[in-house]
């Protein structure tokens, strides 16, 4: 579709910043730019260190949910998992407590400053805590090299591991990593090397992934996500980044819209938010694929201050004149 006015996007503009009740990522603030358009409300929020070319793609991911219809729904509610930032062992009740009825959890591990024992102690805990019949994937977000992350699936192998997503950054040593563990049975899963790629069907050519993680913002939208899944062959687990409960409601959509629904998906997320634009947290371990409006009171009560409110419209400005300059179609 061709771009629409930029006046159209800027012209219902609320930037917020809302509270998170865990520190995840390095903040405790998630700062998100909600606009509307003619389908209804999308979310532009790319993290705060992306540039602008790598934010441009968040944007036609917006568009996308706001300006065209979303794809027909296989499904109506969406199955997903609960998150677990890189917290203390002791500190992993507190979290799946919020995450209410998923019996899936991602456990974060590879943080910078902390140990391969700090990992292992997380996901005990979240073995214990879930039973045998839980399911534990562990995201290491590109963390290790290829020996660390031979070592650290050795290690937590016995908390039976249902995938290992991103345990490293380049789809060479994904593909390494892959053949080394092997033995285990434990699948590898790409994220950072589908959607931060220049070419997002590579890891999949390589056979460096059993399956794949999409997110609708940074791939440019669900239908484009859509496109990639098809076009790999693999599993899709759909997943979020942080994002509000809109941005949620454009996952689910995504989710609902696949063929099939292998795994639980990582749009549970609102459950790490001690307050949100609108409920999208997991019900019985779900949540819904409706698109859903924001609250007015809550758009007021956590509005970003004018300066931020004023970096987020120079951003979408900037990334506007990049989907511009490429060739003005989302």
């Amino acid at each position: 579709m061709t771009l629409p006015p930029l006046d159209d996007i800027l012209g219902s503009l609320h930037v917020v910043a809302l509270p998170l009740a865990v520190r995840f990522r390095g903040v405790d603030v998630r700062e998100a730019a909600l606009f509307e358009g003619p389908e209804g409300w999308t979310e532009f929020s790319p993290f705060i260190e992306y540039d602008d070319d790598e934010s441009a793609t968040w944007l036609a991911g917006a568009i996308d949910y706001g300006w065209r219809a979303v794809p027909q729904a296989q499904r109506n509610q969406v199955p997903v998992n609960a998150t677990v930032p890189a917290v203390a062992a002791d500190q992993v009740a507190t979290v799946l407590a919020r995450f209410d009825g998923c019996r899936t959890a991602k456990v974060k591990v590879a943080e910078a400053g902390q140990t391969l024992d700090d990992d292992v102690a997380r996901v005990r805990e979240v073995r214990e805590i879930m039973g045998p019949d839980g399911r534990i994937r562990v995201d290491a977000n590109a963390g290790w090299n290829v020996d660390q992350a031979e070592r650290a699936i050795h290690a937590l192998a016995e908390y039976d591991l249902e995938y290992v997503e991103q345990p490293c950054a380049t789809v060479d040593e994904l593909k390494d990593i892959r053949r080394r563990v092997k033995y285990a049975g434990i699948p590898i899963a790409a994220d950072e090397s589908v959607r931060k790629a220049s070419d997002p069907l590579a890891v999949a050519r390589a056979g460096a992934a059993d399956l794949i993680v999409v997110k609708a913002q940074p791939l440019g939208g669900l239908h484009r996500a859509l496109d990639i899944v098809a076009e790999t062959g693999l599993s899709a687990v759909v997943s979020s980044a942080l994002d509000t409960a809109i941005g949620l409601r454009m996952g689910a959509a995504l989710a609902a819209a696949l063929p099939t629904l292998d795994y639980d998906c990582g749009l549970g997320t609102a459950s790490l938010f001690r307050a949100d634009v609108g409920d999208s947290r997991p019900h019985d371990g779900m949540i819904s694929s409706e698109r859903i409006a924001p609250d007015a009171a809550a758009l007021k009560t956590h509005a970003a201050d004018a300066d931020r409110a004023n970096w987020w419209r120079a951003r979408i400005e900037r990334c506007y004149r990049v989907l511009e300059n490429a060739d003005g179609v989302v």
